[in-house]
Formats: C-alpha cells, structure tokens, sequence
C-alpha cells in the first residue's frame, strides 16, 4: 500500500514499541491513512549503514509507528520537513511489564540495534534506560516546536480529541480502538471472546481461520495481518530468528 494521503502531511508515530503504539496506528487507518508498522527486516539496511533506503520505505506511507521508525525521528524530520510527530508514552512500570511479557528471552537482531543488546532477559535496566533516554531525545528536539509533535498517553486517556485535534480532523463516530490489551484491561466481551477461543481446539481454529482467509481472497478484501504493511517481511525474520533460538 502507498500513501493515500499526499495533500496531508506524513504522520510519523515516534512513541517506543509497546506504549500504544498499534492502537495509534488503527486510529490512523480509521481517519483513512496508510500506515507502515513495525519491520524487523530494516535491521539489515541499518546494519549496512544504507539509511537511505530505510526513510524512503517510511516515505512511501501517510504514517508510520512502532519501531524501528521511532528511533529515527531526527532523520525523518530532516528527510520530510513539515511532517507531524506522534510521541505515546506510558509509565515505566507498565511499559517494562509489556515489553517482557511480548518479549520474553527471544533474540531479535533489530533490538541489538536498538538497545546493544538483542535479548531483552536480563537486559531490563539497559531496556528501560534506553526507553526513558527515547522520550527525552524526542522533547528535547522539539522544544519550541510544540505544533509539530503530539505527546500522548493512551494509558491516561487520550484518544480521539487531542490527535483529531493536532491533526485536523473531525472526530469519528466510532469508539477509539485499543489494541493488545492485557488481561487486566479486559471487556466482559473481551473475556467471552478468549474463553471461546480457549475452547476450541487449536486444529479446529486453523480450519476456521484457512476458511475466512480464502472467503476474504474470493471477495478481493486484504489481509488483515497485514494492516500495517509489515505481514510478510515479519513472519520472514521471524522465521529466522526462531533458528537462531535453537
């Protein structure tokens, strides 16, 4: 998917991984625009110093969040002036609980960038620190720029009015998503929903999930793992450092 919106300016979502980062990206694609996630494959044109090609990928899209794009807010302030700046936070606490829990011990070679150190286990206080210098960098940069960047906390509240708000939009009749909720946060829809899911057996969720994919590929709809444009390069690199794992 390319950038849908080219009269607007590009959204860059700046906020570390696991501060809500999915949730601003869905409010995004609500308000109508193409959004570029997470992509774990960026560690090898990093890695090759070849950041040309990593902020014309970030070009391509109205919007991008999660990593590795927060880490290169300067660069992509320099690459496409104008821009909007997005920065979500939450409290240490939480996001290190987050970050654990969807991290755990895995190896991934992108964090190695990001961090120095690829597995998160064990790394917490080098992981905290980083994430705490993050959201420092991004205020200190935009100081005295206050109507190019947007601090908000999705954990307190924010949601429909301040990013409509900064962005210029009508606020949508639809309640503000919320994605990869912890069980805490749970709905009592919520908890339906999984107590179904945990009662059928894996084998049988595959059959159902094959047979809603090829009912979406016969009415031409797009997958929905792939909203943020990042499906398939994941699941390769993915792929790859469960390997690594062994």
């Amino acid at each position: 998917m390319t950038r849908k919106c080219g009269d607007r300016p590009h959204v860059f979502c700046i906020g570390w991984h696991k501060t809500g980062t999915t949730t601003l990206g869905l409010a995004l694609i609500e308000l109508g625009y193409s959004v570029v996630g997470c992509r774990l494959d960026m560690i090898h044109p990093l890695r090759r110093g070849d950041l040309d090609s990593v902020l014309k990928i970030a070009g391509q899209f109205d919007a991008v969040q999660d990593v590795p794009w927060a880490a290169l807010f300067r660069e992509l302030d320099e690459r496409y002036p104008g821009s909007r700046f997005i920065l979500t936070e939450r409290d240490e606490s939480s996001w290190l609980q987050s970050a654990s829990r969807h991290f755990s011990d895995g190896f991934v070679p992108l964090h190695e960038w990001l961090y120095g150190e690829a597995v998160l286990k064990d790394n917490e206080s080098l992981y905290l620190k980083r994430y705490h210098q993050h959201n420092r960098d991004v205020k200190d940069y935009f100081d005295g720029r206050e109507g190019d960047l947007l601090v908000m906390s999705l954990q307190d509240g924010d949601g429909w009015d301040a990013l409509c708000k900064f962005l210029g939009h009508e606020i949508p009749k639809r309640q503000f998503p919320h994605a990869n909720k912890a069980p805490h946060s749970y709905t009592t829809r919520d908890k339906i929903w999984t107590s179904f899911r945990h009662a059928v057996p894996g084998p049988v969720r595959k059959v159902i999930f094959s047979l809603r994919q090829r009912t979406r590929d016969w009415m031409g709809k797009p997958d929905p793992r792939d909203r943020f444009n990042n499906f398939k390069q994941n699941r390769v690199e993915i792929h790859e450092m469960r390997k690594h794992s062994r």
